[in-house]
């Protein structure tokens, strides 16, 4: 309906209202025939693809920024379609009073205003049912009711994080344990109904949707009888395998011939998640890079003058897989700087930087040199930040998960730097978002973490 509405506003803004300079004056406005035949295709087109990107699921743990860039990649990629459709769709034109033909060709003006209407009435339009609902949810309707298999650790754990978004409209409604310590108490405010065996007289009793087992690894035989007795029953059933605190990566369900395997290293960003990746860091730092072009000259004129030495800066990091690079930044420290100290962090209020040097960093812009080294491939513009080897060496020592943060390329910005954590800060605050970032990759969070970048900067805790 949006996107119905939009394609209609569309046309009345750009030859109705004429919001925008137009060749067509009113007496002569195109045809709306050509047009009026597009709607088949979008009425085809826009529901396939909202739906192979989940778009009609019903996932009430997504946030609103997860789903406004799933909308616009969504209507980005249907615009693609609309277009080979247009390209391939030819109107004959009309017929001019001496006989000859005036050929006909769709207005871009239109469908870019039609794109930007679909984009914000889609966006606002989920925005607006999301509210609604989380005002039903919060009241106390529209519940899905969870039963928790296992009070232990991991069972309050998830219990404490449905408890803590009542928006999303889960309801625990008790545990079941099998310890006799347990029994007739409460944990996180949530009572223990009964034991393992009594799991189908408590859905029943209790009218359950949904079976969350938690139980511990010791307990895969209590744990198969517990799938084996939900099956039975007409719920939804998900199991949180306590084997995942072992897991340092995204752990992925493969296949070997028949036979289930738990991949606990899995990185999403593989082939053709990879190849996309590439192009998009490729035609980001290309049109930073001519965008930055009129400026750079400044800015180093300005770093040659403090104090004639060089403009640029080069040190070595560790990238993908280990391998170490060469990264380019800008020179915001005296030279020679580490002459006498050797590889250290830099502090606030550093003595070695010059002055130039100091608003630089303040603003992260003596990073934007590594835009080539984006182009080279050596980085990309979204990932955790390379380290020195010498502070790599240290670190994968103290915490043995640090490495895994080179099973992807480096980045220019990222999940750690747009939340502060950046500079002389916690690396294991660090780590940890580096690692969410890994684990979670998707195009969806790249953009969010640029539009985060643009929206607030870099500027926190630059030392």
């Amino acid at each position: 309906m949006c996107t119905l509405i939009a394609f209609f506003a569309a046309w009345y803004l750009r030859f109705e209202v004429a919001v925008l300079p137009s060749a067509y004056l009113k007496p002569h406005l195109p045809e709306f025939g050509p047009y009026l035949a597009l709607l088949p295709f979008i009425i085809i087109l826009w529901p396939m693809v909202f739906y192979f990107h989940g778009l009609y699921q019903a996932r009430r743990g997504r946030s609103r920024m997860d789903e406004a860039i799933t909308v616009l990649v969504a209507i980005l990629f249907a615009f693609v379609l609309l277009s080979v459709v247009i390209t391939w769709y030819r109107h004959p034109g009309y017929e001019r009073p001496d006989g000859t033909i005036d050929p006909f060709s769709y207005s871009r003006t239109f469908l870019a205003l039609f794109a930007f209407l679909d984009l914000f009435l889609v966006v606002t339009g989920r925005s607006l049912i999301r509210s609604a609902l989380f005002k039903i949810r919060r009241s106390g309707h529209n519940l899905r009711r969870i039963l928790v298999v296992g009070a232990g650790s991991l069972g309050k754990e998830v219990t404490r994080k449905i408890k803590a978004h009542e928006e999303l409209g889960f309801q625990v409604v008790g545990f079941l344990d099998d310890d006799p310590g347990k029994a007739r108490r409460s944990f996180v405010d949530t009572p223990v109904l009964g034991t393992t065996h009594d799991i189908g007289d408590v859905i029943a009793a209790e009218q359950v949707d949904q079976v969350l087992i938690t139980l511990p690894l010791d307990a895969y035989k209590k744990t198969l009888k517990v799938l084996e007795t939900v099956a039975r029953e007409l719920v939804e059933v998900k199991l949180v395998p306590d084997i995942l605190q072992f897991a340092t990566l995204r752990a992925t369900m493969e296949d070997l011939d028949g036979t289930p395997v738990i991949n606990l290293s899995q990185v999403p960003l593989q082939g053709w998640h990879s190849m996309v990746k590439r192009g998009i860091d490729i035609a980001v730092a290309l049109v930073a890079l001519l965008l930055l072009l009129p400026f750079l000259p400044f800015v180093a004129l300005i770093i040659w003058l403090e104090d004639r030495g060089p403009i640029f800066y080069q040190q070595e990091r560790m990238g993908l897989d280990g391998r170490p690079f060469m990264i380019w930044k800008m020179r915001s420290m005296r030279v020679d700087a580490e002459s006498t100290t050797g590889p250290v962090w830099a502090v606030k209020d550093d003595p070695r930087r010059t002055v130039i040097g100091s608003f630089l960093r303040r603003w992260s812009l003596d990073e934007l040199p590594q835009l080539w080294n984006v182009l080279k491939g050596e980085m990309s513009i979204v990932g955790p930040r390379p380290e020195r080897p010498a502070f790599v060496r240290e670190f994968k020592n103290r915490m043995p998960q640090y490495m895994h943060r080179h099973r992807v390329k480096a980045g220019i910005t990222g999940w750690a730097q747009v939340h502060g954590w950046r500079g002389n800060t916690s690396i294991k605050k660090r780590l940890q978002y580096d690692l969410y970032y890994i684990e979670n990759w998707s195009l969806k969070l790249d953009f969010k973490i640029l539009w985060m970048t643009l929206r607030h900067g870099l500027k926190y805790n630059a030392y």
